[in-house]
């Protein structure tokens, strides 16, 4: 009899959680929500368009074109971020589309599963390139714009191979397979 109890609560909570998943893919808003494909899985990401619409937008529109299928994580820091959006694999390259103005204004801090865009010294000259972060990192607070956040898989951004030295560049970088939108996905 406790058996049968036990399997009865079992089957209550299988239907509880699946209809909270359910009723959370009814709310969710589907457009502003990415769907980043790894080798080891799928991590999901927020998306701000209240905070940084130009940067949203950008990323949107890239990987609706499949911008971003098939490029490297060309520079991972351990302890720190895995970068990158950059079809060259260099660093240097990004896409035909004009650099954005900065988006930092916001409040929002860089925390793990942050997603910011990268750029160089110049404030306004993000591009497509961007980073996750793997732990806090208060310094870029206000100095880069985040334009998203991971909201599932992180368990597979921390799997991504790491590069050497102080620059963390990688050899044999792991890639994005995919970058949807997910309102785009069926």
């Amino acid at each position: 009899m406790h058996r049968r109890t036990l399997m009865t609560g079992l089957a209550a909570a299988a239907a509880i959680a699946s209809a909270s998943a359910t009723a959370w893919a009814q709310t969710a808003d589907l457009e502003n929500t990415l769907y980043l494909d790894l080798k080891d899985g799928r991590v999901v990401i927020q998306l701000f368009p209240d905070l940084a619409p130009r940067h949203v937008e950008r990323i949107k529109i890239l990987a609706r074109k499949g911008f971003y299928d098939n490029t490297p994580f060309h520079r991972v820091i351990e302890g720190f971020m895995a970068q990158g959006g950059d079809p060259t694999g260099s660093g240097s390259g990004g896409s035909d589309m004009p650099d954005l103005p900065a988006e930092f204004t916001n409040k929002r801090h860089f925390l793990r599963g942050t997603v910011g865009a990268a750029r160089t010294s110049n404030p306004n000259s993000a591009n497509s390139q961007f980073y996750i972060m793997f732990a806090p990192a208060s310094s870029l607070d206000g100095q880069y714009t985040i334009w998203g956040q991971v909201t599932a898989g992180m368990e597979y951004v921390d799997k991504i191979k790491r590069g050497g030295g102080s620059n963390g560049i990688v050899s044999g970088p792991d890639r994005i397979v995919h970058m949807r939108v997910a309102a785009d996905v069926k």
